[in-house]
């Protein structure tokens, strides 16, 4: 039996949690924290149980970074932008239009 060591992100959604193994691209729920790891971990074995070995090799990316940043912005509707350079807000500065999508998703 082979092990691997992989990563569970959980997020909370309405009144449950989603989680997501970044390493296979798997996902799963619950009504907890504890249930939405445990159904992940169940997903991910079932996964790893079914799929074959090249698409195990296709999907698995080992190498996960997880880090948190702050983020700046200025609520729609404000006139207020900040320079990047210096992180702080400036009220005189005009606000930019809207980047446009260049992506085939929906915006």
């Amino acid at each position: 039996m082979k092990r691997l060591q992989l990563t569970g992100l959980l997020e909370r959604e309405g009144d449950g949690y989603v989680s997501l193994c970044p390493e296979l691209d798997v996902a799963s729920q619950g009504s907890t924290v504890e249930e939405a790891l445990a159904n992940l971990r169940e997903a991910v074995e079932l996964f790893l149980e079914t799929a074959s070995p090249s698409e195990i090799e296709q999907r698995y990316h080992p190498e996960v970074i997880v880090s948190r940043f702050e983020a700046m912005y200025a609520p729609i509707g404000t006139s207020r932008t900040y320079d990047r350079k210096t992180t702080e807000f400036n009220p005189a500065a005009t606000p930019r239009a809207p980047r446009q999508s260049r992506g085939p998703w929906p915006r």
